[in-house]
């Protein structure tokens, strides 16, 4: 599979997102928060922003404290990590405001517990140094992110990743497959996918190997047989494909 990055519906969705907040008018406003079901391509597509715009860029923790996010993003930054978490914080907030850092804080539901405290240091970041903070979670985290005013007033955007549609698929198979995916079997792979961008990559290997054992340049529907092409998580079963091919 070529290593490429797709530009899907939900990249351009996250790129609007990010220039609301780039262009807001209260500079303490600098939260984007990015929400969606598992498997739609959040964590990818904020990397690969991530890596573009030198980020810092952390998975948050079950067992997460100010202290212990603060250390782990020191640790990110190189920074020194001893000390009271006053001076740990001096110098990270230090660091982030010079360079103008942007953070990346993904599965953001860990840092509410004890009354989202975690969120809270976070926020006081945002505050000081006015650095984009884009905060990435599952859709049911907007509405307890609401429930602390004080963080959800500096969120000046949100942007909700949704199911890949049959076009963003045709082009993810056109840019990703090192074989020649046929229509009617990229719009199959978006039926039993459900627009789940993880699926959808499964699919695309297997469609893969099938066209390069067959010595296959272009597959088609029909040449996939009953060959499953997902899976169904749920029932644990394969999905085959609907006509169930030649």
């Amino acid at each position: 599979m070529k290593s490429v990055f797709v530009k899907t519906s939900n990249y351009e969705r996250f790129q609007e997102g990010l220039a609301a907040v780039e262009g807001r008018g209260a500079q303490e406003s600098s939260l984007l928060l990015v929400t969606g079901e598992a498997g739609y391509g959040k964590s990818e597509t904020v990397d690969q922003w991530a890596i573009q715009a030198g980020a810092a860029y952390l998975r948050a923790k079950t067992g997460w404290t100010p202290r212990y996010f603060m250390t782990e993003l020191a640790e990110n930054l190189k920074v020194d990590t001893s000390g009271r978490a006053k001076d740990i914080f001096a110098r990270i907030s230090g660091y982030l405001g010079r360079n103008q850092t942007p953070l990346v804080i993904d599965e953001v539901e860990h840092c509410l517990r004890d009354n989202a405290h975690v969120l809270e240091a976070i926020r006081d970041l945002s505050d000081l140094t006015e650095i984009i903070v884009v905060l990435v979670g599952m859709e049911q985290v907007q509405a307890k992110i609401g429930r602390h005013l004080q963080i959800s007033s500096r969120v000046a955007h949100v942007v909700t990743f949704g199911p890949a549609t049959p076009e963003d698929v045709m082009l993810v198979c056109k840019q990703k497959c090192e074989v020649e995916v046929a229509n009617d079997l990229a719009l199959e792979i978006h039926r039993q996918s459900k627009g789940r961008m993880r699926e959808v990559m499964n699919a695309i290997a297997l469609v893969e190997r099938e066209g390069k054992r067959n010595g296959l340049k272009r597959v088609e529907l029909k040449d996939m047989g009953n060959r499953p092409l997902t899976l169904d998580w749920q029932s644990t079963r394969p999905r085959t494909t609907r006509n169930g091919g030649r």
